[in-house]
């Protein structure tokens, strides 16, 4: 299988001789961290199987957030925590995308624009929210930001999870109305005004193009389904998702790169063949600033709120019987559910007791460690 890292190897030489002087540090370390994780630059430690002798080296990960082998057991981990937080509701989603106007200012802005507009659309949220024509009370929001289509192009756009209910100041919980959480022309409407005033007064030397101000955001609510089930699934599709897996890496030569996608307007995967610099182009792209958190949390789900998950618990315990999961139907067209990673043969953390991925009955065991070469060794 053709990896990500094979292509950094072949074109990053060149790309980075091209653009090297101009490339974020965040983009540089990728490339590097990529090329290196689970290969013997990074150490790690060699196995032996007790039956078939057949020897089995697992080399450390980098934990670079855009390398496509990492992130399996920071998932699972992650998710368990969350798991603590999920009431047995029904669910909204909620997206919310950068007008194309925008695009180039957000490109060459990120980390400013970034924060402004993840801001902006949790106060959006809140604030239709607390309408007592809608919820009527503080709802919770856990925010991901996305900047990728399915050909790698850039489109920022925020993937928000909404429980479907909020909670007064006196205690009182208000339920969701059916299936609706609020209106989607007066989200935009907000999320236009709230963003673009924040740049203005914060950045005045930004030069915002009027179309901007006119033009309507496409924001979209729809209901996700309800209790741990419809939680999972949302972070399963989002929280951890890169720009492109290592599976759909279809063909790379001298030049070029293939890599399918799908087309959602027909539904069926399509390719599409770059050159190698544009590949990588396209890949760093989406490779966020050092030290920015993608993934927020707001209003109930805010640390500072999240004494009244267990008070919220039991008032929905009360005021209904429980609710019978119906999650959503499962998107297979990506690498994207929990768990699911690019590594070949899975090693647990310690390795020993694993199961040999050659014979399949005998057992590894720990045979040595492989340091780290050290630096400027040959």
């Amino acid at each position: 299988m053709i990896e990500v890292a094979d292509v950094f190897r072949q074109f990053g030489d060149a790309y980075l001789a091209a653009f090297g002087d101009s490339m974020l540090p965040s983009h540089k370390r990728a490339i590097r961290d990529i090329i290196r994780c689970r290969t013997e630059v990074m150490g790690g430690n060699l196995y032996q199987c007790d039956t078939c002798h057949h020897p089995v080296f697992a080399y450390h990960s980098c934990k670079n957030r855009s390398c496509p082998k990492c992130h399996t057991e920071q998932t699972q981990r992650w998710l368990a925590l969350r798991k603590e937080e999920m009431l047995p509701i029904p669910y909204f989603h909620v997206v919310i995308t950068i007008p194309e106007s925008l695009r180039s200012l957000f490109r060459s802005n990120q980390k400013a624009l970034y924060n402004i507009f993840m801001k902006s659309c949790a106060e959006a949220i809140l604030e239709l929210a607390k309408d007592p024509k809608h919820v009527g009370g503080l709802v919770g929001i856990l925010m991901v930001l996305h900047t990728w289509t399915a050909q790698l192009l850039y489109h920022p756009h925020l993937h928000c999870l909404v429980p479907g209910g909020g909670i007064t100041p006196d205690g009182v919980w208000h339920p969701a109305k059916d299936d609706f959480l609020f209106p989607t022309p007066a989200l935009s409407i907000l999320v236009r005004g709230k963003v673009m005033t924040a740049i203005k007064k914060q950045h005045p030397d930004m030069d915002l193009p009027k179309s901007a101000w006119e033009q309507k955001w496409v924001t979209d609510c729809f209901p996700w389904g309800e209790g741990d089930q419809a939680v999972l699934e949302y972070l399963a599709r989002y929280v951890f998702r890169i720009a492109i897996t290592n599976a759909r890496i279809v063909a790379m030569d001298e030049t070029t790169v293939t890599f399918k996608y799908k087309d959602r307007k027909h539904n069926k995967w399509m390719e599409c063949q770059v050159s190698g610099e544009e590949f990588i182009r396209r890949f760093l792209q989406h490779v966020l600033p050092e030290g920015f958190h993608k993934v927020r949390y707001y209003g109930l789900l805010n640390p500072n709120n999240r004494h009244l998950i267990q008070q919220i618990r039991l008032l929905c315990v009360l005021r209904s019987p429980p609710v019978q999961n119906k999650p959503p139907p499962v998107d297979q067209s990506e690498s994207s559910l929990v768990g699911q990673s690019d590594q070949e043969t899975i090693i647990p953390k310690s390795g020993v007791g694993a199961a040999c991925p050659c014979c399949g009955t005998g057992r590894l065991i720990l045979v040595r460690r492989i340091p780290r070469p050290l630096a400027g060794s040959p």
